[in-house]
């Protein structure tokens, strides 16, 4: 078994990057979901409620993050935090430290989106917790929605795509690392693996929701819901919810790259 993708996604909701090798960091994946849309009250903003957001590319150029849709002129991001002001912000139950990306940025969006919102950054000194119930003491995540990275493989879906009308990609779960392998769904079970020379723990199965739904090139949600309807016919737990992947924490740092083997150590 190897891993066949490594994604990330700087703004959060916005489209992938795709990588050949990364840096395995703490909270996850370098300039992955580092930037985020947050409501005049604080309050995080994602493609759920905003759905053109998906189809937003982004790209790093030199010093700088290129934003770019349609044929809307690009907005330049600085990599290097500046002295903004930094504000609270609302991720789900977490309140944290974010940096104000800057009025360019917030017009930007907000004409966008025909809402007003403003775009914050987490730097490096912003620190965002885990959830203890999953996590260790010490853990970090980034915006992303609960934990470091997500983890899917291609088995899982191809799995999903026999049960579909019309197929979908892997695009539409938002992974950031995919394997190869035989077994649908074996990655639920797995508690402890290597990748390469890093080593994570799996913690929770990632449950999904309507963000799946919305098609990456268009920004559409599906009219019936699709995967998510399938996804809850067969995957759902007594708890709730429709479950597809594995979200993980890393234990140990260093460089991952397509092609690594992946060795399930638990």
């Amino acid at each position: 078994m190897k891993v066949t993708e490594i994604n990330i996604y700087p703004i959060k909701s916005t489209r992938r990057i795709a990588l050949m090798e990364s840096e395995v960091l703490p909270r996850g994946l370098p300039r992955d979901r580092r930037w985020m849309l947050v409501d005049d009250e604080g309050k995080f903003m994602t493609a759920r409620q905003h759905p053109t957001l998906a189809v937003v590319e982004t790209r790093f150029v030199g010093n700088v993050l290129r934003v770019s849709v349609d044929e809307r002129q690009s907005l330049e991001l600085s990599l290097q935090p500046s002295d903004s002001e930094t504000v609270k912000v609302t991720l789900w139950r977490d309140r944290c430290d974010a940096l104000l990306a800057g009025e360019e940025a917030d017009a930007w969006f907000s004409e966008y989106l025909g809402i007003s919102c403003r775009l914050v950054q987490m730097t490096d000194d912003l620190v965002r917790g885990v959830d203890p119930v999953y996590g260790q003491r010490g853990d970090e995540v980034s915006f992303a929605d609960g934990f470091p990275l997500l983890l899917l493989s291609e088995a899982s879906l191809k799995d999903l795509n026999s049960r579909l009308d019309e197929a979908v990609s892997m695009r539409r779960f938002r992974p950031n690392l995919v394997v190869d392998g035989e077994h649908p769904y074996a990655e639920d079970n797995w508690q402890r693996l290597r990748i390469g020379e890093v080593e994570f723990a799996g913690v929770k199965n990632c449950s999904r929701c309507v963000f799946t739904t919305i098609d990456p090139d268009t920004g559409i949600k599906h009219p019936d819901k699709e995967p998510l309807r399938t996804l809850a016919g067969y995957r759902r737990r007594p708890e709730g919810g429709a479950y597809f992947g594995q979200n993980l924490i890393p234990r140990s740092g260093g460089i991952i790259r397509i092609g690594d083997a992946v060795e399930i150590l638990r």
